[in-house]
């Protein structure tokens, strides 16, 4: 799952551009054809970078933070007397003055207090009540340079007012208004890591788009594709499917053959295809994706198509035509790119992932040093993300390696690059789960124990309660907590992601089963031997009559029942023996659970 999850990655701080119209109406403006990538599903942690959502608003930026916006200033006196707000001539004015403070590069914060007051002035010129697009358009202008100063929160609520004010059934124009509005307030959220929430508001966008252009215009085909992309970070693949379905058949339409709006879409066709194991049909998709850019003359998306491609052919263990693809895919970005650009060291980190997996370990380790050489020293234009995500790629190969300190210094140096960075709650989230399994797997309980819960809690606030990471995460923790002797809470733990993994995996999934047997152990600790009788009981005859019976933890399982059925006859005075299987480091349980839980957050074996 971790690498699948991913968050939108902002821009690299570009001067905040806030285009305000000289009319009063929003002119809908065509998405820009220049797309991201899909995102790679090799990256171990979601750091994919989105595109500016499909929004016929020019306002709609989402700069990084500008650090210098931090220093106090001494309070200004009021640029108008509040009485000239009613003034109908005054709105447009200071748009046009919060338009030129940001173009003559004076910066973000005086250009707010303009805009802040156009607002004010369109908001009392208001006529019964009518709906105003300056009104909005001014408060688009208002969140943009909010989020430009990284006051992400203060721009939520001033978008939420802005949704309210067009009027959707009187024409195109209220519509797109009211478009933009929810699109710039998905932004914001997933700024915030709320990606659930940021979802919601594409969804409404996009129905508002589909009644005012239909629902075959090339418009609503780019708003389709922005919305799967946000529901595969989501590892929502099967909504994510549909959507991209429907926006490769809108393009068929509009598009001519081969063009590059049908490769874009046949690339996160193959994503999702792949994140869904259907190799064959990614690999389908990724052949014609290439042929569209060939006829197109994108020599180094084709490069790009071919490590995409290479990663098919190593899932499908055809590790020759992976690396005979990774090596076209090399040539074309030495020569084009140069021998340190970040996109030749992550075609050195997937070949150094082949060359462990096919057991060349001195190969192995020597693509992962070239790679980390390059990201010891990025070219100008290298983003944090990037440098991140390689570091990420190469702990793992690391933690193969059977070198857990190591992978842990990278962990570390790749979680440090993103700290500051808006929008990337989650993906540090996967770097401190990651983290807390490797301290769990060298005995570092207390500090496994930490980084578990400080992802639980970033999980928590970007509304990933309910994926199955989620749930495998918690059940870690549990397993921290256990070794901790936090047995309560280790319990409550491990029901939770009982629950949670029933549900998006089932009963009969290997990692809902070893949450059953963990939390059969705890409550025989806790002394709660009917329960724990109850569950293991549960577990054998799903084994028995669905799974079989040559599972070895079914031997292991069916012993342990027997012992509890032995012990529930006699009061219950001595120490339980899951509990020593639990805390014993030596233990074949201890090692067991750690082994298939490093699996299960997707890291190598």
């Amino acid at each position: 799952m971790p690498g699948l999850v991913s968050v939108k990655t902002p821009p690299e701080a570009p001067p905040l551009r806030i285009t305000v119209p000289a009319d009063s109406s929003p002119a809908p403006i065509r998405p820009s054809s220049d797309r991201s990538d899909p995102p790679n599903p090799k990256t171990a942690s979601p750091l994919t970078r989105r595109p500016p959502s499909p929004s016929p608003s020019t306002s709609r930026a989402k700069p990084s933070p500008d650090r210098s916006s931090g220093k106090k200033k001494s309070p200004e006196k009021p640029l108008l007397d509040e009485s000239s707000l009613d003034n109908p001539d005054l709105g447009p004015f200071l748009l046009k003055l919060a338009r030129d403070t940001i173009a003559s590069g004076d910066g973000p914060g005086k250009a707010l207090e303009y805009a802040l007051r156009a607002s004010k002035s369109f908001e009392r010129c208001l006529s019964d009540g009518e709906p105003s697009l300056d009104l909005a358009m001014s408060l688009h202008v208002v969140a943009a340079i909010y989020c430009s100063l990284g006051r992400f929160e203060e721009a939520v609520p001033v978008l939420e007012r802005a949704i309210k004010v067009p009027d959707a059934a009187r024409g195109a124009d209220h519509a797109l208004a009211a478009f933009s509005g929810y699109m710039q307030l998905g932004d914001t959220h997933s700024m915030l890591g709320q990606l659930d929430r940021s979802i919601e508001c594409y969804k409404e966008g996009l129905k508002i788009q589909m009644g005012a252009l239909g629902e075959t215009d090339p418009r609503v085909a780019e708003t389709c594709r922005y919305l799967a992309e946000a529901h595969v970070q989501a590892m929502q693949f099967d909504e994510a499917e549909n959507l991209s379905k429907r926006t490769l058949e809108i393009h068929r339409v509009h598009s001519p053959p081969a063009s590059l709006e049908e490769a874009a879409d046949r690339r996160l066709m193959a994503l999702i295809c792949e994140a869904k194991g259907d190799y064959e049909s990614a690999l389908e998709h990724l052949v014609l994706a290439s042929m569209a850019m060939i006829a197109n003359g994108q020599e180094n998306e084709v490069a790009a198509i071919d490590v995409s491609i290479g990663n098919i052919y190593m899932s499908l263990s055809r590790f020759d035509e992976a690396v005979f693809s990774y090596q076209k895919a090399l040539t074309v970005f030495k020569s084009s790119k140069g021998d340190n650009h970040p996109s030749v060291a992550s075609v050195f980190v997937r070949l150094a992932d082949l060359y462990y997996k096919t057991g060349k370990l001195r190969e192995s380790r020597s693509y992962c040093e070239n790679a980390l050489r390059i990201f010891a020293k990025p070219v100008p234009g290298t983003t944090p993300e990037e440098i991140a995500s390689g570091m990420t790629e190469i702990s793992a190969i690391y933690e193969s390696f059977n070198e857990p300190e190591e992978a842990l210094k990278l962990l570390q140096k790749a979680m440090k690059l993103l700290e500051d960075k808006p929008g990337q709650q989650s993906t540090i989230a996967g770097i401190e789960a990651r983290m807390g399994v490797m301290f769990y797997m060298v005995g570092r309980y207390e500090e496994a124990h930490s980084s578990f819960e400080s992802a639980v809690a970033k999980l928590k606030a970007s509304g990933e309660r309910k994926s199955a990471f989620y749930g495998v995460l918690l059940n870690q923790m549990g397993l921290a907590c256990v070794q901790l002797f936090k047995i309560d809470e280790a319990a409550e733990l491990f029901e939770e992601a009982r629950e949670i993994l029933e549900q998006e995996c089932g009963p009969c999934h290997q990692d809902t089963l070893g949450v059953y047997s963990n939390l059969a152990a705890t409550y025989d600790a806790m002394g709660r031997v009917e329960d724990a009788i109850e569950i293991l009981e549960y577990v054998l005859k799903l084994r028995e009559e669905k799974l079989g019976t040559a599972n070895p933890d079914f031997d292991d399982e069916k012993k342990r029942l027997a012992d509890l059925l032995k012990e529930a006859g006699r009061s219950r005075n001595k120490k339980a023996k899951s509990l020593e299987n639990l805390i014993d480091p030596n233990s074949k349980r201890t090692k067991k659970e750690g082994s298939r839980k490093w699996s299960a957050f997707g890291f190598r074996n």
